[in-house]
């Protein structure tokens, strides 16, 4: 075996019927914490806990503070690897998780307000301190990634497999605020018919955190469900469209 082959992950079959892609995208989207490892000084692996949202593409954004350790690793070495771990009953080791690995960077300008926009309404408690002088917004660029499903449920995707391609989405994309104020504000009756009847959760007063071309995700306090659009949308129209078709559904 070459050094080359000895580096990477195993490859394994995928039991039939089992979408690995789709459960890592679903994990990317819904935990809402995770272990970042990052490298010191002496170049040795440091493991912390930070809290996470996805940008608009899937990417994982974190708001850190400077005076951590993880920020001062990263603004001396990018490069970073974050697991998203669903928990649950039993075996730790029996449920999904995710590793996701890149380069960091800060966001600025632009990026930054729809980047806050996203991790906020993830993490709506972080409004109390995301704008402290000493707090910035990041962006994990992800390379690639290794979901572990369970017991032979093994898969690595790059980066650009992994994300989703929003060209073409600009519209749903300069929407998207406004239509998750719309959706909150005077649709809760079917946000939480899509929860209970599509996603499987308990019923409750569950609110959108966000929107993308693949779907949305909801929130109830510390919960988080993830609602799949049956196709990939551009436009707000697309976004009405669908929505009104998935509350036809669940009421069926």
């Amino acid at each position: 075996m070459s050094e080359t082959e000895a580096s990477e992950p195993r490859k394994f079959e995928l039991p039939p019927g089992y979408d690995g892609l789709a459960e890592a995208r679903r994990l990317l989207r819904s935990i809402r914490a995770g272990s970042l490892a990052t490298l010191d000084a002496q170049g040795s692996p440091f493991a912390s806990l930070v809290n996470v949202a996805t940008a608009f593409d899937g990417a994982p954004l974190l708001l850190m503070s400077g005076l951590s350790a993880h920020t001062q690793y990263l603004l001396k070495d990018a490069r970073a690897s974050l697991l998203l771990a669903q928990t649950g009953k039993g075996d730790p080791l029996a449920h999904p998780r995710l590793t996701v690995s890149g380069a960091a960077r800060q966001l600025e300008g632009h990026e930054r307000a729809g980047g806050r926009a996203r991790f906020l309404g993830r993490h709506p408690k972080s409004a109390l301190y995301a704008d402290f002088g000493d707090f910035s917004f990041w962006r994990l660029e992800v390379d690639k990634a290794h979901l572990n499903g369970g017991f032979a449920k093994a898969a690595s995707y790059g980066g650009s497999e992994l994300l989703l391609a929003v060209t073409g989405a600009d519209a749903l994309a300069v929407a998207e605020d406004s239509a998750i104020a719309h959706m909150n504000e005077d649709h809760a009756d079917a946000i939480a018919l899509y929860a209970e009847k599509l996603c499987g959760e308990a019923p409750g007063h569950w609110r959108v955190s966000g929107i993308d071309p693949e779907g949305m995700d909801l929130a109830l306090g510390d919960r988080t469900a993830r609602l799949v659009f049956p196709r990939p949308l551009h436009t707000p129209e697309d976004l009405r469209k669908s929505l009104v078709e998935l509350a036809t559904k669940a009421r069926a």
